[in-house]
């Protein structure tokens, strides 16, 4: 397992007892995504000023190398290609002078042997609503062509969702052919429930954060952690979480047994679909590894 601590620290825990064993690289390093591929590498983002930058090291440690600029790494399950968020840093100290966000927001998609690289738009210009639409996590489905992407707030607690990428047809990230929107359903309110995050598991349903319930201010009422299929539908119900926190950093065990995520800066480990336990705390970031 493989985590980032809230000093900005990439370590590796012992998964049966959350114990920090290795420290990879001791700072810089953001959250909410890091990914392991089933080559022993690990992928992750440093802020450089206001932009960002995704680098690799090996779980064994040594020297991280710089890859591209981005944020948000997440390889595919074979290994071969690297899916990435390509947006600004959003701070104070980084105020975006434009009105114009369209071409500052793309999902990069890197084919890791050969450097090639392509990239979605968020929409369409005709699209275009004058909102960015920042992705907050990448994760790739079974058949290495899918990408589950999540969107942020763009505004008033509005935009968040869950779209569902074909990386091999679609040319934006939330609208168009190849593109498509997962459905909130059941209860409560699933008119004002969204989509906080959501990530693909082995037998190609998705691990989602449900969350009820919109509107500005935020008044949430429920963090629901399900399973769920491709058309939305509740498959199986892992926990109800906690309202007044954020559940982020979602991940899956690659063989679909061990499921994980952060509740605020606690981390949450479920075996089998059974009631998570809280495993260790003081996190940004969480992933298998």
């Amino acid at each position: 397992m493989v985590a980032v601590t809230t000093a900005g620290a990439l370590v590796t825990l012992n998964p049966a007892t959350g114990v920090a064993e290795k420290t990879l690289v001791p700072s810089g390093v953001m959250g909410d995504e890091i990914s392991a591929s089933s080559t022993g590498q690990v992928y992750f983002a440093v802020q450089n000023g206001c932009t960002s930058k995704i680098e690799e090291i090996s779980l064994s440690g040594g020297t991280a190398a710089v890859l591209a600029l981005g944020s948000l790494p997440a390889i595919s399950p074979d290994g071969t290609k690297l899916a990435y968020a390509n947006q600004p840093v959003l701070s104070a100290a980084c105020p975006l002078n434009t009105n114009n966000f369209l071409p500052l927001y793309h999902l990069a998609l890197r084919t890791l042997s050969s450097g090639a690289t392509t990239s979605l738009s968020m929409v369409p210009a005709s699209q275009f609503s004058g909102l960015p639409l920042p992705i907050s996590h990448l994760s790739w489905a079974p058949d290495n062509q899918h990408l589950a992407v999540s969107i942020a707030a763009s505004q008033d607690n509005e935009g968040w969702g869950v779209y569902l990428v074909d990386t091999a047809s679609a040319q934006y990230y939330v609208a168009g052919n190849g593109t498509a929107l997962l459905p909130v359903t059941g209860q409560p309110t699933p008119q004002q429930s969204y989509l906080r995050e959501g990530v693909y598991m082995p037998n190609g349903n998705l691990f989602v954060s449900r969350a009820c319930c919109g509107g500005f201010p935020p008044q949430d009422t429920s963090r629901l952690m399900w399973e769920v299929n491709t058309s939305g539908v509740l498959v199986h119900q892992v926990a109800i979480g906690f309202a007044n926190l954020d559940h982020t950093s979602l991940d899956v065990s690659s063989d679909g047994n061990w499921l994980l995520y952060l509740a605020a800066n606690d981390l949450y480990v479920s075996h089998g679909g059974a009631t998570p336990s809280k495993l260790t705390t003081g996190l940004i970031a969480a992933a298998w590894g």
